[in-house]
């Protein structure tokens, strides 16, 4: 069992800053009485004086000048953290950590986060990526608390919401022959080169929801691991990729690019975030997902 406990700190830093054991028992709000026997008790348990009694006056011992010392370097610790769990209890101090599981997410999220950290400034917010396609366990293991995804899993003990709507396009060179048409047919893309993030096939809109239930596949299958380099081989005349139209719209001012949509019908998709029941009354994750719903129906590329 610990002898040395905060209540004695908190009574050797009074002592010092008072003078004596009354006017520190007054400021601890305890009797004179109570406090001269919890000092004579800390005393011989420690098997040391802690004090030079000097009539009513106090003045503390080399062994009271080091727990002194110590009480002035661990009492405002105690303190910040008193402050810190009270606000982690009425949930306006935390972590947010966000797995992704798309790469056109994370442009989505850059216009969340900035709002967010504004509102919520003592949580501490982390963007995780490689959970990217396993952000199911991400969530069950608590590695992340929110995950972002178009390809919801809905299992039991997490939710799922929708929070933004969009479209997935084909995206062709300003010169490709498709570039003024309407909508492109799967077999039209037979002989093209398909340029996608390095992710399986079966996990890609393009050939899960367009190529696949049409029996095709393209001439050939390049994979690039970032948004703007795979522009840029569209727009040089490299091939043809499939991403959301805001995410095009966006960046048809810096590459010669234009989006197609992908069937007669389109391919529409949605935005997902997806969090673990037992946390939905958070109020930093609440306001997390309720700022998300409120770029649901905003044209993302006038927000820049």
């Amino acid at each position: 069992m610990s002898i040395l406990e905060r209540a004695h700190l908190d009574m050797i830093r009074a002592v010092e800053q008072h003078g004596s054991l009354t006017a520190a028992a007054e400021q601890l709000h305890l009797s004179q009485s109570a406090l001269s026997h919890s000092a004579r008790k800390l005393e011989e348990q420690l098997g040391v004086a802690i004090w030079h009694r000097e009539g009513r006056s106090l003045r503390p011992t080399q062994a009271g000048l080091h727990l002194l010392s110590l009480a002035n370097r661990l009492l405002p610790q105690f303190d910040h953290a008193e402050v810190l769990l009270k606000q982690f209890a009425q949930g306006t101090r935390g972590a947010l950590r966000i797995g992704m599981e798309c790469h056109p997410c994370y442009q989505w999220l850059l216009k969340i986060v900035s709002p967010y950290l504004a509102a919520w400034p003592a949580v501490d917010l982390d963007v995780k990526q490689k959970f990217q396609f396993g952000g199911i366990g991400a969530l069950f293991n608590h590695d992340i608390d929110v995950l972002v995804t178009p390809d919801p899993l809905h299992k039991p003990g997490l939710t799922f919401e929708p929070v933004f709507d969009y479209e997935q396009v084909l995206v062709v060179g300003a010169e490709h022959p498709l570039h003024r048409s309407i909508f492109v047919l799967p077999e039209q893309l037979s002989q093209e080169t398909l340029i996608t993030y390095p992710v399986d096939i079966g996990r890609l809109d393009i050939y899960t929801r367009f190529l696949t239930p049409a029996g095709i596949m393209p001439r050939h299958h390049k994979t690039i691991e970032t948004t703007d380099i795979m522009l840029q081989m569209v727009a040089s005349g490299r091939g043809v990729t499939a991403l959301p139209r805001w995410l095009v719209e966006e960046q048809r001012t810096r590459f010669e690019v234009v989006p197609v949509k992908l069937g007669e019908q389109g391919v529409d998709k949605q935005i997902f975030v997806g969090f673990r029941d037992a946390d939905s009354a958070i109020p930093y994750l609440k306001d997390f997902v309720a700022l998300a719903h409120s770029y649901r129906s905003l044209p993302l590329h006038d927000n820049l």
